[in-house]
Parts: structure tokens; C-alpha cells; sequence
């Protein structure tokens, strides 16, 4: 219409009116019919653990049914656990970029998927589910270094596939960054405790204390297992790399917050200045408004001391203590800051204050060598590129500096790996360059979420048994996650098609050989929303989990954990709101507008979750309806009548 000026939407002899059902039956000019076309939806796409997020959504909203014999609640624990061993964990700490990539997000609000997620690990807790071992053990053995998220991950799909799993890991107790560095009142310690047995149980064999390197070394592991595989983490925080940057007081993101949840240090600085945007950032300036200060204390009570010496304060002291002046500054605008936006919210509810667009220019040192000071400059991001406003340099009073500008990993003893920024290569299977034997996941190959490093252990795990199997390395498809599978379905409700025989006919719609008109391609695409009928759902608010939220005059000694979780109806309402994008949802919409009575339901004994509904091309007229009304895009026209 923009390029030809004389276009005419109707020509002359068109003015009589036609019914539009006259339309479809006269202008029968389609050669195209329904087929049913299975797509990722973008929750999935977005989830670095590659969860089948809208299959046990789907089972907690009743649409997926269970066998017999089992509750809906641990059939979608199971089917959870596929990629992530850690929902109750995961639940409460993720930042959830599958909700940002919901659909939902086109008609309200996107579906609340961890408090969900929070629900069905909550109640496998409480009911002391475990994982099924492996039937056959292949008898291969694999050294994994590393006890937190990620070689917990590995461990529990290695014993899924029958690999024996060993942890070597430096610490006491297992966790790693989840434990040392995410506060209690986040990710309470009897959760983890918890998801973490229940992978012990599969047989894995745990060596704490244990730094390999130093206690073992690595031609001893080559000679005792069959693999190993780095999972070490990243848990030194980078310094600031400004003049003064090494002052006492001037201590890490990852260390701050090792030290308190080691529970040495009990109290922190009257005025704490945190650099940075990110989740370490946000947990530490949390964590210090919780803490507060004690007034004039004793030099080996000062928080860097406890930090860098490793020792702790005396409980008793902390009844004296009072609330700490937090302010979180951050190079970009605040709006740009990498962590949540929910956290910003409750962090400057808390009583911190948030500052956007200060680079810090240097620390001013006091006579005994301790920073007085940050010394800042304003910047400006209006072309997209950091320019400092010359003469905006001020000094911001501190007692304690604490930059949560990035992290690395303790290499030594390793040095071997390192890549010159304190991380370990990996290539695409997450194998070690030149290195037979070797593989690494998690944050020592890039620092990122926790469920980045669940979804790198699943894939290096996947390599590790082609590797240990003498087999090729598969190209890792398109949409890398965890997908429903209608032909494994099929087989659960023992409606698997019949054999196939070269003696059949080709190309008939009523064989039993083959599932006719349904098409995979989750493994290629994702849906995306303007593929919905967004139409077809009306607004429907999101049941939110309770937070136990505290302002800025109740937080100093509050260590409860911030939400609770959703009952039972609370998650089914919840599980309700999924569009189920690219999956048909049994909402009869196709069934009911098929002006040709051409799409039927599936008989009873012959359906299940994918299989609701087929065609009669017998009936169908190709008019389109069906794929116009279907509110999840799953039915497409394609195929020859």
C-alpha cells in the first residue's frame, strides 16, 4: 500500500455482501491443512539450565497426567529434575531470565516459574523424594574438582548414566559459591543441604578437604579415573584497579560475603561504599545493612581484619551494634545494572542508598595507609560509550570499600589451565583444549548464574560419556535445552506406533507405524508471541509468594528468609497462566470453530499430552481457522490435501 499509490482494497462489483461462511465453503482455494508443529517456547530458550519449564508447568496444572501409582507433584519433580537437580535451591535464588523471555509478558505479567519451581522442590524436600539410581553402572570413573552447583550437577547426571562420580573439594562442606557466597536468608542452608543428599545418595564419593594440586595431583587422578572435570568455581573477587586499591580496608565482593556466611564476621563499617551491579553486589550491600557497626572497635575487630585473617569476632559484641550508611555505586546508569530489578527495589527499601553513572577514580589513604575515602568522577553514557564529566570529581567518606567488580578463580597448584585471566578455556562440548580427558564447567569458565552452571555440567557431562564411549561429538542443536519428547510419551502410556516394515504402504494417514501431522521442531525454534492468540487469554494477575520484606528501620540483625512459598492451590493458579506456547493445551478451540467437523479429538485410548487432537483431510477444506484460533501456535497449515 506505501509503494502503490492506486492500490484498491476492493474492486469494482464488489459491493454485494457474502457471508463469511459462504467465503470459505465457495472459495475453497487453500491446498494447505492443519499439522501440528511443536516449538520451544521462549522460557526455554532463555533457561541456561535448558529446563522443560512449560512440560512440568503443564503437569502442575493437571494437563500432563502422571502414571498410576504417582502424584502429580513428583511427576513434576521428575520431569523438572531432567536438567536441574536443584528446584527448591534454584527456586529461590535465580534470577529467572526465563521469566523475562515469557509471552506472557504480551497480555500482563510474566507466569510466576520460580515460586512454581520453589513449590515443587519444597514438597520433594518434604517428602523425602529421591532420585532413581542408575539400572547398569558402566564401571568408567570420573574425577570431578569442585563440590558446588556445578560439580554437584555433573555428579548427579554422571550417576544417571551409570559413571561412577567422585568430588574433590578444598572445603568442609559442599555448596561452594551458593554456600560462601549467597547469604542464609537467601538460599537456607537445610535447602541445599538437602538437594545436595539426595545426589550423595546415587553413590557419589566425596574427598573433602581436599585440594587437588597440593593434597593429590593430577598424574594420580589421570591414573585413577577415566575423565576429570574442573569444576572449581570462581571464588576470588578482582581488586580495584585504582591508586589505593590494595588498602587494607578495601576487600572483595566474594570475600565479604565468604566471611559472613563462614559466620567469622558478625558486624561490619559504619560507612560502607559497595562498587559494582551485579547479584555479588546486591547480596553484600544486603548483607552489610543487616550487619550494621559497632562504634569505635577494637583493630582486630575491624571487618577487613576478620576478612583477610580469617578470624572471627565475638558474638557478644554485635548487641551493641547499630545500622551501617550503605551506598551501592555503579558505573552505568541504575537502569542498566545487570542485577534484578526486584533487588534494586527491596535493596533501596532496605535503607541503601543507589547511585548510577560514578566511576571511581582512586582511594584517599589516612596516615595509617586506610581509605578515608572514594574519590569518584561523574560519567555519561549518552553516545553508549563511558565520557567523564571533567571537574565532577568528589569524595565519598568511607570506612570500608568492598568492589564487586568480577571474580576469577584460585589457580594455584593449577596454573597449568590458566588462560591469563584466571579462567579455564573450554571449547563448544566444554572439553579443555588439547587436553584428552579433560573437561570444565561452571564459573571458572565464564562467572554467570548458577543455573548457567547447571546447564555446562549437563552438556560436559554429555561429552564426558561420548568421550568415555569412544563416540563422535554430536552438533549440539539450535535450542540446546531439555524438550519434550512426544515419542517417549507415547512409549510411557504404551502408545508407541508399530513397527515399521519396508513391506508398507507410503504415505497413508491411517498407518500405526508413524505419528502422523506432528512436526518437532523445538530442537530448531523457538515461538515466539506474535505466532499466539494472545486474544484467546484474558488478564489474569499473578499470585506472587509472600516476601517477609523489611524497611530501612527493621532490617539491622534480620535474617529471615525472604519468601515464602506458594500452597498447593496458590501454585496450580500459578501454573495456570502458562500459554503453553508452541504446545496444544486441550482448550478445544480448533474443535469447536472447524466448520467442516474436520478436527476431532483424539479417542481416549489413543491420546496424550501432544496428541489431543488430529484431522480428517477426508473433511478438512483448507479454510484456515483452525491455526487462526489455536491460542499456543501449534497448529500451522502446511502439507498437501
Amino acid at each position: 500500500m506505501e509503494d502503490k499509490l492506486t492500490f484498491r482494497r476492493y474492486q469494482d462489483g464488489d459491493e454485494t455482501y457474502q457471508r463469511w461462511s459462504e467465503d470459505i465453503f465457495n472459495e475453497d482455494t487453500s491446498y494447505k491443512c492443519p499439522t501440528y508443529i511443536h516449538k520451544t517456547p521462549p522460557c526455554q530458550g532463555s533457561c541456561p539450565s535448558g529446563e522443560d519449564i512449560r512440560g512440568w508447568l503443564q503437569i502442575v496444572r493437571g494437563i500432563e497426567k502422571p502414571s498410576a501409582g504417582m502424584s502429580w507433584q513428583e511427576y513434576a519433580f521428575r520431569r523438572s529434575t531432567n536438567a536441574n537437580p536443584f528446584p527448591s535451591m534454584m527456586g529461590r535464588v535465580c534470577p529467572a531470565p526465563c521469566q523475562e523471555g515469557c509471552n506472557r509478558n504480551e497480555v500482563e505479567d510474566f507466569v510466576g516459574i520460580n515460586s512454581v519451581e520453589q513449590f515443587i522442590g519444597d514438597h520433594a524436600l518434604e517428602e523425602g523424594l529421591g532420585f532413581e539410581k542408575p539400572e547398569h553402572e558402566s564401571g568408567k570413573q570420573v574425577a570431578i574438582i569442585g563440590g558446588g552447583v556445578a560439580g554437584m550437577a555433573a555428579a548427579y547426571q554422571l550417576r544417571r548414566r551409570g559413571h561412577g562420580a567422585t568430588i574433590f573439594d578444598e572445603r568442609a562442606e559442599l555448596g561452594g559459591m551458593s554456600r560462601y557466597g549467597i547469604p542464609g536468608y537467601r538460599m537456607p542452608r537445610d535447602v541445599m543441604d538437602g538437594e545436595n543428599q539426595r545426589i550423595i545418595d546415587l553413590g557419589v564419593e566425596l574427598h573433602m578437604k581436599t585440594r587437588v594440586g597440593r593434597d593429590i595431583s593430577f598424574a594420580q587422578l589421570e591414573k585413577d579415573y577415566d575423565a576429570i572435570l574442573l569444576a572449581i568455581g570462581a571464588q576470588q573477587g578482582r581488586t580495584l584497579n585504582v591508586p589505593g586499591g590494595d588498602a587494607p580496608n578495601c576487600v572483595s565482593g566474594v570475600a565479604f560475603l565468604a566471611a559472613f556466611n563462614e559466620e567469622r564476621m558478625h558486624f561490619t563499617a559504619g560507612k560502607v561504599v559497595v562498587i559494582g551491579g551485579g547479584d555479588t553486589a546486591m547480596d553484600v550491600i544486603s548483607v552489610a545493612r543487616r550487619l550494621g557497626h559497632i562504634k569505635n572497635p577494637h583493630e582486630n575487630d575491624r571487618p577487613e581484619a576478620i576478612i583477610r585473617n580469617l578470624t572471627a569476632h565475638d558474638v557478644a559484641t554485635t548487641a551493641s551494634r547499630e545500622g551501617s550508611e550503605v551506598l551501592l555505586i555503579y558505573r552505568r546508569p541504575i537502569e542498566q545494572m545487570p542485577a534484578a530489578e526486584h533487588e534494586v527495589v527491596t535493596a533501596e527499601q532496605e535503607g541503601v542508598k543507589i547511585r548510577g553513572s560514578l566511576a571511581p577514580v582512586e582511594l584517599v589513604l589516612g596516615e595509617d595507609g586506610r581509605a578515608t575515602a572514594l574519590r569518584v568522577i561523574e560519567v555519561d553514557w549518552t553516545d553508549g560509550k563511558m565520557t567523564e564529566k571533567q571537574g565532577s570529581e568528589f569524595d565519598i567518606e568511607c570506612d570500608l570499600v568492598v568492589p564487586a567488580v568480577g571474580q576469577s578463580g584460585d589457580l594455584s597448584g593449577l596454573e597449568e589451565f590458566d588462560n591469563g585471566r584466571g579462567l579455564i578455556d573450554a571449547d563448544k562440548f566444554y572439553q579443555v583444549p588439547d587436553k584428552p580427558g579433560y573437561f570444565v564447567c561452571g564459573d571458572i569458565v565464564r562467572p554467570h548464574l548458577l543455573t548457567t552452571a547447571i546447564g555446562q555440567a549437563s552438556i560436559a557431562v554429555d561429552s564426558i560419556d561420548r568421550y568415555l564411549g569412544s563416540e563422535e561429538y554430536d552438533r549440539r542443536p539450535k535450542v540446546d535445552v531439555h524438550h519434550f519428547n512426544l515419542l517417549d510419551k507415547l512409549r510411557e502410556t504404551s502408545l508407541e506406533p508399530e513397527q515399521y516394515s519396508s513391506q508398507q504402504e507410503w504415505g497413508t494417514d491411517d498407518a500405526g507405524y508413524a505419528v502422523h501431522n506432528y512436526e518437532d521442531r523445538s530442537q530448531q525454534e523457538i515461538i515466539p508471541h506474535d505466532e499466539l492468540f494472545l486474544s484467546h487469554f484474558p488478564f489474569t494477575p499473578r499470585n506472587q509468594r509472600l516476601e517477609t520484606g523489611v524497611n530501612a528501620d527493621e532490617v539491622l540483625g534480620s535474617f529471615e528468609e525472604r519468601f515464602q512459598g506458594l500452597d498447593e492451590a496458590q501454585a496450580q493458579a500459578e501454573a495456570e497462566r502458562c500459554m503453553s506456547c508452541g504446545m496444544c493445551f486441550e482448550c478445544d478451540n480448533c474443535v469447536i470453530y472447524c466448520p467442516q467437523d474436520a478436527v476431532l479429538r483424539t479417542p481416549k485410548d489413543q491420546a496424550t499430552m501432544g496428541r489431543y487432537v488430529y484431522t480428517d483431510y477426508d473433511r478438512c477444506i483448507g479454510c484456515h481457522i483452525c491455526a487462526e484460533v489455536c491460542p499456543t501456535g501449534y497448529i500451522k497449515m502446511g502439507l498437501g490435501a
